[in-house]
């Protein structure tokens, strides 16, 4: 494998700004609102990198136990929107969450 990036990774990196090669494993997500996610693994980073559009392609870092559901685990409040969906603070709905999981549960072998 070479680090030129093929079609995909080339307009996935143009789109976040992220730096994404064309070995690393790399998902994409559009949810009913047109937000646009994008994820990226790459071999041996113990994280992925996972940006999203609504939040102006900001760099989240996540990783197999990212995804948290309710208000404490969430890093919010006890009680604060009671089944709120977070990932490293950004508050994301069931159908990304879902997508994401599924990013990372593909990438696993990567993160070893």
């Amino acid at each position: 494998m070479t680090d030129t990036p093929s079609t995909i990774e080339r307009h996935l990196a143009g789109l976040c700004g992220g730096d994404i090669r064309s070995e690393d494993y790399t998902g994409y997500f559009l949810n009913e609102h047109g937000e646009e996610l994008v994820f990226a693994q790459r071999r041996g980073e113990r994280t992925a990198r996972l940006w999203h559009s609504d939040m102006d392609w900001q760099l989240y870092r996540v990783g197999d136990h990212s995804i948290r559901v309710g208000g404490t685990g969430a890093g919010l409040p006890d009680g604060v929107l009671d089944g709120l969906i977070t990932v490293e603070g950004l508050i994301i709905d069931r159908a990304e969450a879902s997508w994401l999981a599924s990013c990372l549960a593909a990438s696993r072998h990567l993160r070893r």
